[in-house]
């Protein structure tokens, strides 16, 4: 006997808490969800909930969070690149975006700044900026997609990630790089171990072809153009390899850490 599920949800609206749990969802699974007569029962199959309690409603979406994350990693081509416009596109100003202001945002000196690796690499040591900056850099004129819903073109340059992995000896058979950001909350984020080989995710150090200003990320940010601007990390002092998922600032708020865009 099949047992019939229980949709009900005190205090909770029944069609908010779906178009909530659709938002997790890759975009074409999205279209045909919500095309297809989304419901809480059709959800509660899919994620095997019974939703009888506001209690039930997190764990209900951390599911569907987690299958977007399963589903989007599938589908991700590393050899795919995001799109790449000329000068002439770049947006002017290009916005400034964090969970502070501008004026809030770190002061890195750069002179006592270094980036530290760790993890499983060969070459377990910390990089001085200039020692960085001197390192085969490459400029690419790509999207800045944020969660929020705007976007903006910019002009980034730096060194690609995955020659830096290469050249500390990192083994790219682990499933994350970790980012840990001088933020004054600790940002931090994972970045999956096929994305940092992806070829346009770029360890940041200029902007414009000037160094990266302060709003940006100084001294380094990791820029990932396939990713929505989240997983951008800013303000980056150290880069852990390893297959330990550690979580992150927005990711631990259940945003989705595949988040490509």
């Amino acid at each position: 006997m099949i047992r019939k599920p229980k949709f009900v949800i005190p205090g909770v609206d029944k069609k908010l808490l779906v178009k909530d749990a659709a938002k997790l969802l890759p975009d074409p699974a999205r279209r045909r969800f919500l095309a297809g007569g989304a419901s809480l029962g059709a959800l509660t199959l899919l994620t095997g909930c019974d939703l009888v309690s506001e209690d039930a409603v997190e764990p209900f979406l951390t599911k569907i969070s987690k299958f977007n994350d399963a589903v989007q990693a599938a589908i991700f081509n590393s050899n795919a690149l995001a799109p790449t416009f000329p000068e002439s596109a770049i947006t002017k100003p290009f916005p400034f975006n964090a969970y502070y202001t501008v004026d809030d945002a770190p002061e890195v000196d750069g002179k006592d700044w270094a980036l530290e690796v760790s993890g499983l690499v060969d070459d377990k040591k910390s990089w001085k900026l200039d020692e960085l900056y001197a390192l085969p850099q490459e400029k690419q004129v790509t999207r800045h997609i944020c969660v929020e819903g705007w976007s903006a073109i910019g002009s980034w340059t730096g060194n690609p990630l995955r020659d830096f992995l290469k050249l500390v000896g990192a083994d790219t058979r682990a499933r994350y790089c970790w980012f840990q950001c001088a933020d004054k909350d600790g940002y931090n984020s994972p970045l999956d171990m096929e994305t940092a080989l992806h070829p346009q995710t770029q360890m940041t150090f200029k902007f414009a072809d000037e160094i990266l200003p302060r709003a940006y990320g100084y001294p380094m940010k990791i820029r990932v153009p396939t990713k929505l601007g989240f997983k951008n990390p800013k303000y980056v002092i150290s880069m852990e390899v390893t297959n330990d998922y550690k979580g992150g600032y927005w990711e631990d708020q259940g945003y989705n850490s595949f988040s490509g865009s």
